[in-house]
Formats: structure tokens, sequence, C-alpha cells
């Protein structure tokens, strides 16, 4: 979910992605590349993202990430999902004994 978000904002390629993340969740989450590339291959696989090459800074190759159609259909499905789910575990929290 987090990495569709990050790419729906703009195309990204995987470092970028992970640094994304990590600041604006000011370092509370961080998404190392063993976790991250296999993740993005399943977004491909799924249709979810799609890739291109490209050049990086320092003139080295890169794959750069974009959103796909799919994937913010997909993407929306599971914001409202963990929004239901956390709306849940509010109330839980919130529960006091009578």
């Amino acid at each position: 979910m987090m990495i569709l978000q990050s790419l729906r904002l703009k195309p990204m390629h995987g470092y970028a992605l992970a640094k994304h993340i990590k600041q604006v969740s000011d370092d509370l989450l961080q998404i190392e590349e063993g976790s991250l590339y296999p993740a993005l291959q399943r977004m491909l696989k799924q249709g979810w993202v799609k890739s291109k090459l490209g050049i990086s800074e320092k003139n080295r190759p890169i794959r750069i990430y974009s959103l796909t159609n799919a994937g913010l259909k997909h993407l929306e499905k599971e914001v409202s999902s963990f929004e239901k789910m956390f709306a849940g575990i509010t109330r839980v929290l919130a529960a006091v004994e009578s």
C-alpha cells in the first residue's frame, strides 16, 4: 500500500521509493531492499505497476516504476479496507468496561 501510494505521487526508482517512505513517515517506516524489490516484482506481475529503464544522476541504468490504472484501483480498495480495519481497532481500544 505504501509503495503504490508513493508511486501515485510520481514515478520513482527503487531507492527513491524507499527514501520517500522513510522521509514521509519521519523515519518510523523503512523498507529494506530485500523486501522492496520482490514486492515491486509481484506488483509488476499483477499489473499494478509498470517500469521503464532510465539513467540515474550518476549515469547508471535504473528501473523507474509508475502506477497503472489497475494499481490505482487496487490501492483504493486496500486503503478502504485498511480504514475499516483501523476503525475497528480504534473502537476496541476505546472500549471501557461497564
